[in-house]
């Protein structure tokens, strides 16, 4: 996520119904749900937890079960700001399930069903407490589809990010959907923690003359008199505040990097002579493949970006495959973003405290890419952000910055200081090795701070807990960089 505004203050598939449940292998020889239990061997239930007891996010998430895909139909109808339709969640047990929630915000909830069975629900707060007429056994795989309609919800007024809006922002022409960290469950029922990752399809049915950008790749545009339906695809696990369906009038580009990486761009038609001005389309593609040369191969089907006009909103967001901008980037915005797309998309934090694993990544990439372009080394900016920023800057812990301060300005500088130092002091090659390491170890899955100083520490062959006492838990400046 590019920095807000405020932080500039520190420096001088859906399908359903029986074909689920077979390709499940959860139906018996008449389609009815397998039995979760037997006379001879009485089995105990027990409900999910409310929240995965994430410190910063307690009710983000779910206990009792893993999902593996969401498949969201849904219609939006820009003119009266209505979304409805079904989600369809496939899911596996990690205990003996007797009712589980899901997260979503508002919306009307006309039926829930699991393994096509209908299900009793309640809501409580952000919760949607699902009851399945039979419980659930550990191990098991089950399918849920919720059907809801509603009016989305923009957050406004959040610490979290210094009151700027997002979640789903509405704009002249259909939608900006940007949800980090937590608003995935303004727009769809979901397990809405990084730590549960699941593949996406999405068939998005607006207005005919208006598109739809999503995460993965564009499979298919069906057109139905005055409505058009758009499918996207992304079949790589994703966290669910990456996800996002971005809808309004774009003009598409559909093209390749020079190393062949297929890049789709959906641009606003406001911006597109700027866009054009700026080169946005081959920047993005050379971006994405220097990284693949530094970070190792790019992690997804497809590169690109989603550019529209929200000159507002103030942020961009590294939603995965394709980062969502609210103007036209520039080279550090788009390399902080197209960064994140191993450190934050493919390589995710396991819980939110370790978000400088995200950001403070970015923004070294971004001076990474400036030292590719102009020479300016990384140690050298990152000494000058050290001599510049004011004394309270260094009043904050990076490793555990705390909920409202999570995206504070420390956590992406000094975060990057802290790479720009640790390559100073074990040098280039242990130093891009430990990079590379760390996105093929751990591609597609989820980290902690502590892996990352121990993998550091093997591929260094030093003691570096001083070091990262100092530049992650102290909330003094260091003694120098």
């Amino acid at each position: 996520m590019r920095l807000m505004k405020a932080k500039r203050e520190y420096v001088a598939v859906a399908v359903t119904g029986a074909l689920c449940l077979s390709l499940l292998g959860l139906t018996g020889a008449e389609g009815s749900p397998k039995a979760t239990s037997t006379a001879d061997s009485p089995v105990r239930f027990r409900p999910g937890s409310p929240g995965l007891g994430d410190s910063y996010f307690p009710l983000e998430g779910n206990g009792g079960y893993d999902v593996q895909h969401y498949g969201l139909a849904l219609t939006y109808l820009p003119n009266a700001h209505h979304l409805g339709g079904t989600a369809t969640i496939f899911a596996t047990a990690t205990q003996n399930l007797s009712r589980f929630d899901l997260d979503l915000k508002n919306y009307k909830v006309d039926s829930v069903t699991v393994n096509g069975a209908e299900a009793r629900f309640t809501r409580q707060g952000q919760e949607l407490i699902v009851t399945p007429r039979q419980g659930l056994l550990d191990g098991n795989r089950f399918i849920v589809v919720v059907a809801y309609s509603g009016t989305p919800h923009t957050v406004v007024n959040s610490p979290i990010v210094f009151g700027a809006p997002y979640g789903w922002i509405y704009t002249k022409d259909g939608a900006f959907v940007g949800c980090a960290p937590n608003a995935a469950s303004t727009w769809y029922p979901s397990n809405d923690h990084p730590s549960d990752k699941a593949t996406f399809r999405y068939d998005i049915t607006v207005p005919t003359g208006t598109k739809v950008v999503a995460n993965g790749d564009l499979t298919r545009e069906i057109s139905n008199g005055s409505r058009d339906t758009f499918t996207w695809s992304e079949r790589a696990p994703m966290a669910t505040y990456l996800a996002t369906v971005d809808i309004g009038k774009y003009n598409f580009h559909s093209t390749r990097t020079a190393s062949g990486i297929p890049e789709f761009v959906g641009i606003d038609p406001a911006l597109e002579q700027r866009a054009e001005r700026t080169k946005v389309i081959g920047l993005t593609g050379d971006i994405t493949d220097y990284w693949s040369k530094l970070f190792g191969p790019y992690p997804f089907s497809s590169t690109g970006a989603i550019i529209d006009n929200v000159p507002k909103i103030g942020f961009s967001l590294e939603t995965q495959t394709r980062p969502l901008y609210g103007f036209v980037p520039d080279a550090g915005t788009a390399s902080h973003e197209l960064a994140h797309q191993w450190f934050g998309d493919s390589v995710s934090v396991r819980r939110w405290r370790d978000i400088w694993l995200n950001e403070g990544f970015a923004v070294f990439a971004n001076w990474l890419w400036t030292e590719h372009t102009t020479g300016h080394s990384t140690y050298a900016t990152a000494r000058h952000f050290f001599n510049e920023v004011v004394p309270r800057f260094w009043k904050q812990s990076i490793a555990d910055p705390g909920r409202d301060t999570m995206f504070a300005f420390p956590v992406y500088f000094r975060g990057g200081m802290t790479l720009a130092s640790l390559r100073h002091k074990i040098g280039d090659q242990r130093f891009f090795t430990l990079l590379k390491t760390w996105a093929t170890q751990h591609r597609y899955g989820n980290v902690t701070t502590k892996q990352f100083t121990d993998l550091a520490a093997r591929v260094s062959g030093q003691n570096l807990d001083g070091f990262f006492k100092t530049w992650l838990w102290k909330q003094v400046k260091p003694p120098k960089i």
